[in-house]
């Protein structure tokens, strides 16, 4: 199905706006993670995962003690990854203080840099 008129346009501003803003994309900030957390959380996952079979082994035999074995494992595991996929803490806060002061934009601007705007107070939290 053909893209009508309006939206080809639109389409082709998108696209010469992201050509001509090609630094905001590349020097956007991103979310470092700790080398750290990752092996740290991958040694919880491999502990959970350990605990879960335990449990499951346990469980036939005993009951109640497996399924609570089981079912610690399993948080193990997910906090493992939680862990792991979580970024330090000033990675987070460390964004170039270029995109904070960003000079304001003028009424006619186009629709692609007032989705920018929108974008940015959004992320801002503003």
């Amino acid at each position: 199905m053909p893209l009508s008129e309006q939206e080809q346009r639109l389409l082709d501003e998108m696209e010469r706006h992201l050509m001509s803003n090609d630094t905001d994309v590349v020097s956007a900030p991103s979310r470092a993670l700790s080398y750290r957390n990752i092996v740290l959380g991958s040694i919880l996952v491999l502990a959970g995962l350990g605990a879960l079979v335990a449990g499951v082994s346990i469980g036939f035999n005993t009951g109640i003690l497996g399924i609570a074995v089981g079912v610690l494992g399993f948080v193990l595991m997910v906090g493992g990854v939680i862990f792991a996929v979580t970024p330090t803490r000033g990675a987070a806060q460390a964004a170039p203080a270029a995109a904070k002061t960003r000079p304001a934009r003028t009424s006619d601007s186009s629709f692609m840099d007032r989705m920018n705007d929108r974008w940015d107070r959004r992320r801002d939290g503003q």
